[in-house]
């Protein structure tokens, strides 16, 4: 019975001191500016240059479920997530717009002898899709923040793009839309590219008086 009453103090020690030093870490990390999530909110840049090292398929998996655990209306989940890591797809794909686009102004930006693909050489692409409804846009776009943001945590870089997908409503981009073995009734919306970032852009000024308090 003594062995009982004594473990039970035990326990309860135990617990008060992990509650405690639990405590003090948080008042310290938001006293210090080190909370891991705010630290990555703030860090996280859109990068448009990217080495050639391939994503490992654990990561990006860590992403899509990151991305799918993102609130959304209800909890009806209308989207769908498509990955591509395949640079023989993305290769293909580039090759098919720059065909479409010759003879337009939208030939330029193929002019780049650095171009490996239209998804700013992300080696790496996730595709997000949406039943259109009332809230699945906004859906989607917490999904993509929640991915750039585990991205960045990840130790890799992330950009969010819509551009290139209006090639995929074309006749010569049907076949990439198909590939993409979509759900019926659902549509591109907007797609991530991921990899190991090449560059580190600097912050862009934020205008802060645009938050205003109500009174």
């Amino acid at each position: 019975m003594k062995k009982l009453f004594f473990a039970a103090i035990a326990l309860i020690i135990a617990t008060s001191c992990c509650q405690k030093a639990e405590q003090a870490c948080e008042k310290e990390c938001c006293a210090e500016g080190q909370n891991p999530v705010i630290e990555t909110i703030m860090s996280r840049r859109s990068i448009r240059k990217y080495t050639d090292q391939a994503v490992p398929r654990e990561l990006l998996n860590q992403i899509a479920e990151c991305g799918i655990n993102a609130p959304n209306g209800m909890n009806a989940q209308q989207w769908e997530v498509r990955i591509v890591d395949n640079p023989e797809w993305l290769k293909s794909v580039t090759e098919a717009q720059r065909k479409a686009a010759e003879g337009t102004p939208m030939a330029k930006q193929f002019e780049d002898p650095q171009l490996k693909n239209v998804f700013r050489n992300a080696p790496a692409v996730i595709f997000i899709a949406h039943k259109p409804g009332p809230c699945t846009q906004v859906d989607c776009g917490l999904m993509a923040g929640n991915m750039v943001l585990s991205a960045k945590s990840l130790g890799l870089g992330s950009i969010v793009m819509m551009g290139p997908l209006g090639f995929f409503s074309t006749e010569a981009g049907a076949p990439f839309l198909q590939s993409l073995g979509l759900s019926e009734g659902y549509k591109l919306l907007l797609c991530v590219g991921v990899g190991y970032a090449d560059e580190e852009p600097a912050a862009r000024p934020r205008n802060k008086e645009v938050v205003k308090y109500v009174e």
